[in-house]
């Protein structure tokens, strides 16, 4: 009788799911007319991020995510633009705020409404890399900031 193969640990998995996004971003094609463009730098990593941002109704209609940088970085950038298209300002600040939260309390428990970021529990562990983690989310909160003014760019450094 065949011995059933083991499942990989959640760690594998998440690790897999992370390199999945970086290797293969989504919404990765940029925007032709953009409300906002908003871009991130990290100086001490030198990750970049770029997040073009069309709004409809109070909402995010569309979103594109474009980097350079490390694996979790980029798929931090990639799981955020399928999360907050179609919501509105308040709630992708309440969804930043879950996933900071989780990455800077890395033994509390992952927020459901996160969904895939849970992936990145294990990377607060390693208090260097949140800031990988959060450019993106950080630089998509300009983002919104600009827009509710009036504005069209604006660069984040961390």
């Amino acid at each position: 009788m065949p011995q059933p193969v083991p499942e990989p640990e959640f760690d594998e998995l998440y690790r897999e799911l992370i390199l999945d996004h970086y290797r293969s971003p989504r919404h990765h094609e940029p925007l032709s007319e953009p409300d906002v463009v908003a871009e991130g730098y990290n100086p001490l990593c030198g990750d970049e991020v770029e997040i073009r941002l069309t709004f409809s109704n109070g909402a995010v209609r569309d979103l594109s995510f474009h980097g350079r940088g490390c694996s979790i970085s980029q798929a931090s950038g990639s799981m955020l633009s399928d999360l907050v298209i179609g919501k509105n300002a308040d709630e992708i600040r309440t969804l930043s705020g879950l996933f900071t939260t989780m990455m800077r309390e890395p033994e509390g428990e992952s927020p459901e409404e996160l969904g895939d970021l849970e992936a990145f529990q294990g990377v607060a562990k390693f208090p260097a890399r949140v800031k990988c983690a959060t450019l993106a989310w950080h630089t998509l909160e300009d983002g919104l900031t600009q827009h509710e003014q009036g504005g069209h760019a604006v660069r984040r450094e961390e």
